[in-house]
């Protein structure tokens, strides 16, 4: 049996010789970033091309002090803590594992009710950028119009409580008021979310917020504060027994390792109001065409995501990558974007977007990667409004076809009911589940009801291209099954 070493700056020098370590003096790190949500994709991503500039000796006066302004984020601080920050970066090439140790975050506050340490940490001066990975979701983002929500609860409180906020919105704007206030300046409000215009996006939340309870505030938030877009890019799966395993498998006793994949991708626009890390130096890419480098992303990896997982769980596969190795679901992957997605997907430095697809079906094929169909599906009613409506839109607007989307909205229908073909329960998977759960078995022979979900689809249920081909493939779903039904869509 391996000896397991516990993860630490006091142990990184017995750590085995596979392993590789911070070649920097973490001691002398000092903290230039607070990032709020310390979730796996955080620590593969950002946290990880900070890292490697640190390797180089360079920038390191960035380092991320970590955040998090729910309750669960406790549990990840404690954990965290106890190995003095320090992450195993585990990645999954198909080649062989190998293992690596971050040491970029350096510190993670207190969670606490009205965030007063998160508030005065950002109010430092040596912060310059305030980052987050908060989900798509969490944006507070009107589905049916794209405005800010000013009616949920949480933003409702903030604006009538701003020094004692509940969301990591309220406390950038009570740090930021106190920056203005004391002459120290603005930072850079960074997202690090998948999400099209996340910068453009996380300003709107920001300003919007900053408005309900200080004008003025808003103003001065919105002319100087920077709010770059970016796409961020790497498949990370959740950390449960498996991923464990893989760490103690290296000799180390990580509670909290992170697995990925052998592929990163970072463009980001170049608009720092208080100075930044020099990340290209460590593989980002900063480029002032953002805005089609996610489109293809968003529209090919992560729409081609929701292509998959539906049907994938709905005949009980497990993994992403057992989902491509059916080779209908497969099929369905490229010929729907390859002509129902691609044709609106400019192309970009590198690649095209059926070059593009290649890379992304290699990357979903990865056998390492036990990145789950459950995990994927998630959250689909942010998911798809993002990832395969826009692409709808356009098929409709440009008149392309839009049969093969329809379907893929269909098989979304048809998982929402809550069971597999084999009659297995599918647990709860989204924060609007019993919602999504009752309008889906409502739909069963009246499909128009799943369409009138005016958040998810917007008018789409007026144009009749999409719906009577959603109806058409909703209801052989329900006769024919999954795989028949996918099987008809390739034949057409």
């Amino acid at each position: 049996m391996v000896e397991l070493i516990p993860l630490s700056d006091a142990t990184l020098s017995q750590l085995p010789g596979n392993v590789r370590t911070p070649r920097y003096d973490r001691s002398r790190l000092s903290p230039g970033i607070v990032h709020i949500g310390l979730g796996n994709f955080h620590r593969a991503h950002q946290a990880w091309y900070l890292h490697r500039l640190f390797d180089m000796g360079l920038c390191q006066d960035w380092a991320i002090i970590g955040a998090g302004v729910r309750p669960g984020d406790a549990t990840q601080r404690e954990k965290l803590l106890a190995q003095d920050c320090l992450t195993t970066l585990i990645e999954l090439d198909p080649s062989g594992k190998s293992a690596e140790v971050c040491g970029a975050m350096i510190d993670f506050l207190p969670v606490e009710e009205g965030n007063a340490t998160l508030i005065a940490q950002m109010a430092d001066a040596a912060i310059r950028i305030v980052s987050l990975t908060v989900t798509e979701g969490g944006y507070f983002i009107d589905a049916a119009t794209g405005g800010f929500d000013a009616t949920h609860p949480d933003i409702r409180y903030d604006a009538a409580n701003p020094e004692h906020p509940r969301t990591a919105f309220g406390a950038i704007i009570a740090a930021l008021r106190r920056r203005r206030e004391g002459g120290q300046g603005p930072f850079t409000c960074q997202s690090c979310d998948n999400l099209q215009g996340n910068g453009t996006v996380l300003r709107q939340t920001i300003v919007s917020l900053a408005a309900l309870s200080d004008p003025a505030l808003a103003d001065w938030i919105d002319r100087n504060c920077s709010f770059p877009n970016a796409m961020v890019d790497c498949i990370v799966p959740a950390t449960g027994r498996n991923e464990i395993a893989l760490v103690q498998g290296f000799g180390i006793n990580d509670a909290v390792p992170v697995t990925h994949e052998n592929f990163r991708q970072w463009v980001i626009e170049d608009d720092f109001c208080a100075g930044r890390p020099d990340w290209d130096k460590a593989g980002a890419t900063f480029s002032d065409r953002v805005h089609d480098f996610e489109t293809m992303k968003i529209r090919i990896l992560n729409g081609g995501h929701q292509i998959i997982a539906g049907p994938g769980e709905l005949m009980g596969l497990e993994t992403i990558a057992e989902t491509m190795a059916n080779p209908t679901i497969r099929a369905l992957l490229r010929k729907v974007v390859s002509e129902e997605i691609a044709p609106h997907v400019a192309p970009v430095p590198g690649y095209t977007p059926l070059e593009y697809l290649g890379l992304i079906e290699r990357r979903f094929s990865n056998p390492e990667i036990a990145d789950t169909t459950r995990r994927v599906a998630f959250d689909g009613s942010s998911r798809h409004p993002g990832f395969i409506v826009p692409s709808i839109r356009d098929g409709l607007k440009a008149a392309t076809p839009v049969t093969g989307l329809a379907l893929v909205s269909a098989a979304w229908a048809r998982y929402c009911e809550g069971t597999r073909e084999d009659d297995s329960t599918i647990e709860p998977n989204d924060p609007c589940w019993d919602m999504l759960t009752l309008t889906a078995r409502s739909a069963i022979g009246a499909p128009e009801q799943w369409l009138g979900m005016r958040q998810v689809y917007g008018g789409l249920s007026s144009d009749a291209r999409f719906s009577n081909a959603f109806a058409t493939w909703h209801s052989r779903i329900q006769a024919d099954g999954i795989e028949a039904t996918i099987r008809a869509y390739l034949d057409e």
